[in-house]
């Protein structure tokens, strides 16, 4: 996990805040392809994905958005699942 800012929480442990990315521990850019010291990102190897999820996350408290490449790269949506359903079938 990495993210543009940080801020502390009440019990003394780094969160992410700002936008935030996907990064994989061992890699030097985030899922979506960015360079983690180009775009001076922050990384919270101790932070899972789905806890800086703003809906669900128990971490994501200043989090302002999530990258829309990087969650696709992780599976927040599925090919098959959509967005949309027909309200009046052909018979």
């Amino acid at each position: 996990m990495a993210a543009t800012g940080e801020w502390t929480d009440p019990d003394g442990i780094r969160a992410p805040s700002g936008e935030v990315h996907a990064w994989l521990p061992g890699t030097n850019q985030t899922l979506c392809g960015l360079s983690l010291h180009r775009s001076q990102l922050l990384r919270f190897p101790h932070i899972d994905w789905l806890d800086a999820q703003p809906a669900t996350g128990r971490d994501a408290d200043e989090v302002g958005a999530v990258c829309h490449r990087c969650a696709a790269g992780m599976g927040r949506r599925r090919r098959d699942d959509r967005g949309w359903s027909r309200t009046n079938p052909r018979p």
